[in-house]
């Protein structure tokens, strides 16, 4: 079964007074167990504007609640943000929740809506492909040849922002992404997911999935790297593989420098 999807005004369900009362704790979470860092916000333009990023930390990744305070400091947090998301994130108690602060389904009509709106949307590509990489595959950026982001700033004329970040993806020992157990449980019939993830950490040491193992205090630097307008870049009626290359190629090569000026794993 689908998750409930937000009304026809999805832009409208985000409530900026309750991110507002939300933000002390992310921040204080944020700031102290990961002595998370975030450079570059000010590239994110005014209007519209789609924010790309890799996606690191297994089950419990941090990357939606550091951009989101970076964001609500640079910006406030009457400016919008919303969050495309997996539709897990809305089944249940906890769909109310999440779509006051922003998050939506993430398809391209509740994209195309907020982004012609004049919202920031915040999108991971790669998605659970990229979240559950193994660790000896931290530091690439890799979205499983999606390039449905690129038709939807493209639709929507919005550019596109590249966030890198690192360290996320050291807060547990990832193994595998364990497709072939999640073939086995038929879990994309059952979660829409394919995979499986083994990893290694605290409390529970080795773990498929579930339960997750707490992160470790890790380290996590985020760059926000200058727009791309795709069709400035390449021309008009840009090839969304042209651009999804561009874009990661970017992205890589950001992600390489915040890699060699991390010293220790964990650590930073």
């Amino acid at each position: 079964m689908s998750a409930p999807r937000p009304g026809p005004r999805a832009v409208e369900l985000r409530d900026p007074a309750y991110v507002a009362r939300l933000l002390p704790l992310l921040k204080l979470a944020m700031r102290t167990w990961f002595r998370s860092s975030v450079t570059g916000m000010e590239h994110v333009p005014e209007g519209g504007a789609l924010m790309v990023s890799n996606h690191s930390g297994g089950l419990l990744a941090m990357d939606v609640p550091i951009l989101a305070t970076a964001f609500a400091d640079e910006f406030g947090v009457e400016r919008p943000l919303h969050v495309l998301a997996h539709d897990l994130l809305f089944t249940g108690a906890a769909g109310p929740f999440f779509t006051r602060c922003g998050f939506l389904p993430a398809d391209r009509e509740h994209a195309h809506e907020v982004l012609t709106a004049g919202s920031v949307t915040m999108v991971f590509p790669g998605g659970d492909y990229d979240v559950f990489r193994p660790t000896r595959a931290a530091n690439v950026v890799d979205f499983d040849g999606r390039t449905g982001y690129v038709r939807t700033a493209l639709r929507a004329g919005v550019p596109i922002v590249p966030v890198v970040s690192i360290g996320g993806q050291e807060a547990q020992l990832f193994l595998t992404r364990g497709e072939a157990i999640g073939k086995v449980l038929h879990l994309e019939k059952l979660l829409r997911s394919r995979f499986f993830p083994v990893s290694v950490g605290f409390p529970f040491g080795v773990v498929g999935a579930f339960p997750p193992n707490l992160p470790l205090p890790t380290k996590i630097t985020t760059r926000v790297l200058e727009p791309i307008d795709p069709v400035s870049e390449l021309g008009p009626d840009p090839d969304p593989a042209s651009v999804d290359a561009l874009v990661r190629a970017r992205m890589q090569h950001a992600l390489d420098e915040l890699a060699r000026a991390r010293r220790f794993p964990v650590l930073g």
